[in-house]
């Protein structure tokens, strides 16, 4: 009985704040979305640069990776929204320095699937390449990073799931995603152990979607590769 009025109290609380918790789990997926975009772009400009040939591009790349990887991301997120923020006119916008943090840090690692994606692709397919008279960049862009991709596919899928769960380090500075907004309903009511179970489960749907989706890109390519 006890079971059964715990969990009709979870579904009035969820009931009662399903605008509020929507518009939080929107405010992840958006910040989601548009900071792996970014990452994305800037992951594989750093990962073809850390298989150039140039010491110079491969030395910036390897202090780009270890600086961001090296700093926590709570510590990041801070330097960025409050550190530089002191420094600019009116501060740094919460969703911009929310944006830029998670960019940062899912480029640093994107950076380092890319470049394993480049270095699985067999080294013949580039000496084809330039022996038909492409150029360097041609062949990459042409032939060696579109087979990149989808070698690296699942793990790409990973570092979204990765992504999605460090924008709750976010609510440290005042974003409304899910847990912030989870934070503001508590406030209200007191219900911690109920409203961080909903938000818990509102995590784990789109995760473990994006994990079995991973699971069965990988399944694939294993196939295509025997």
């Amino acid at each position: 009985m006890a079971v059964i009025d715990f969990l009709k109290g979870i579904a009035e609380l969820f009931a009662l704040n399903a605008e509020m918790l929507s518009s939080g789990l929107l405010m992840t997926l958006k910040l989601t979305a548009i900071s792996l975009v970014f990452a994305f772009f800037v992951g594989i400009i750093f990962g073809i640069m850390s298989v150039s040939k140039s010491k110079v591009l491969t030395t910036i790349t390897k202090v780009y990776v270890y600086i961001i990887r090296g700093i926590p991301l709570l510590v990041l997120s801070f330097f960025i929204y409050f550190g530089l923020g002191a420094l600019v006119k009116g501060g740094i916008p919460k969703m911009t320095a929310g944006v830029i943090t998670l960019t940062l840090n899912a480029s640093a690692y994107m950076s380092e699937i890319v470049r394993g994606g480049i270095q699985a692709v067999n080294r013949g397919q580039m000496e084809a390449a330039r022996s038909l008279g492409l150029s360097y960049g041609r062949s990459m862009r042409m032939i060696i990073i579109p087979q990149a991709v989808r070698v690296c596919t699942p793990s790409l899928i990973n570092q979204l799931i990765i992504t999605l769960k460090d924008t709750t380090i976010l609510s440290t500075i005042g974003i409304a995603e899910l847990v912030q907004t989870g934070k503001i309903i508590i406030a209200a009511n007191m219900k911690s152990t109920e409203m961080w179970l909903i938000i818990a489960v509102m995590y784990f749907i789109p995760i473990t979607i994006l994990s079995l989706i991973s699971e069965r890109l990988e399944s694939k390519l294993r196939k295509g590769q025997k």
